[in-house]
């Protein structure tokens, strides 16, 4: 076999770095100039603040809306999940929920969750009764479909997993990093998954089959706290403008389409912001679970649940 000359190797070398460099500019062009210009402003209403909706809570986690916008939460450590109605007031929905953390409304409407103490994805009727939609190794967070599929972590074995709408398929479609929390974009062809020690997002393909491709580090660069070297991004909502907003140690980051940061929310205490999610009258509040205690503040976009979603 013929070998090249080392001058023709260089050249060759050099020939694909270049290329590489171009291509690199090319998606760097394209997304400046057909991002939009998505300010912070865009989203936050003079005047408006966070209003205390909660305290005394051992941790909260893991918000979610109903159709009519009430947002239910979790409390893991006194395995409880509570419900704030429109007008802001409290109520217990359901006890001995197994530690659960990541909720989230279906399609059927009925409540799911991951049952950490339980090992499986939980679902509650209206009423409060829970029953066993899968028995898992591990669950943190969770995503579900407008067909009913359902997309969780599991951080202590570093995978992601699928679970079809008729429960009879369930298969790991990502694996090697330690997924959080999970989100799909509004036209739900595109999974993000969060990393707390990593200053971006994950995003992910979704194909046909429910399996994952195209893993990119999409949404970046992560704003980090001064006093930690990790972003600490965790749970995450969208809203009717295709921004994404993930909870982090120095608030709740918003990116426009494009992946740009448009700017951070203050929390609305110093202590650890878990999650958010858009929800209260006309899906037009930002409510924020931060360790003890939940939030909300009106904004100008709205958020729209999966289960009002045409897929």
């Amino acid at each position: 076999m013929a070998v090249q000359p080392v001058s023709e190797q260089i050249l060759e070398y050099r020939m694909r770095i270049w290329i590489s460099l171009v291509a690199v500019m090319l998606i760097c062009v394209v997304r400046s100039t057909t991002a939009q210009d998505m300010p912070i402003t865009q989203v936050l209403i003079d005047g408006e603040g966070w209003e205390l909706v909660g305290e005394g809570y051992g941790f909260t986690e893991g918000p979610a809306v109903d159709v009519e916008g009430n947002v239910f939460f979790s409390d893991p450590k006194n395995h409880r999940i509570y419900r704030a109605g429109l007008d802001g007031t409290v109520t217990l929905f359901a006890e001995n929920t197994e530690k659960t953390s990541g909720l989230m409304f279906g399609p059927d409407g009925r409540l799911y969750g991951c049952s950490r103490i339980g090992k499986r994805i939980a679902v509650w009727n209206k009423d409060g009764s829970a029953e066993t939609v899968s028995k898992v190794d591990d669950c943190n967070d969770l995503t579900v479909g407008s067909d009913g599929t359902i997309y969780f972590t599991d951080p202590t074995n570093q995978r992601v997993y699928y679970l079809s709408a008729d429960r009879k398929k369930k298969m790991v479609v990502a694996e090697g990093f330690t997924p959080n929390g999970i989100i799909l974009w509004p036209k739900e062809g595109t999974l993000v998954v969060t990393d707390r020690a990593e200053p971006h997002l994950w995003t992910f393909r979704i194909e046909p089959d429910g399996s994952l491709s195209n893993k990119e580090r999409y949404y970046m660069p992560l704003q980090l706290d001064r006093n930690k070297d990790r972003p600490g991004s965790d749970g995450m909502t969208v809203d009717n403008k295709n921004r994404l907003y993930v909870a982090t140690h120095v608030g709740i980051q918003m990116f426009d389409p494009t992946g740009r940061l448009g700017g951070t929310i203050l929390k609305p205490q110093r202590r650890f912001l878990s999650n958010i999610t858009f929800g209260g009258p006309g899906f037009g509040y930002l409510y924020a679970t931060c360790t003890d205690k939940v939030y909300r503040r009106k904004v100008k976009p709205t958020g729209v649940p999966y289960f009002l979603r045409a897929k």
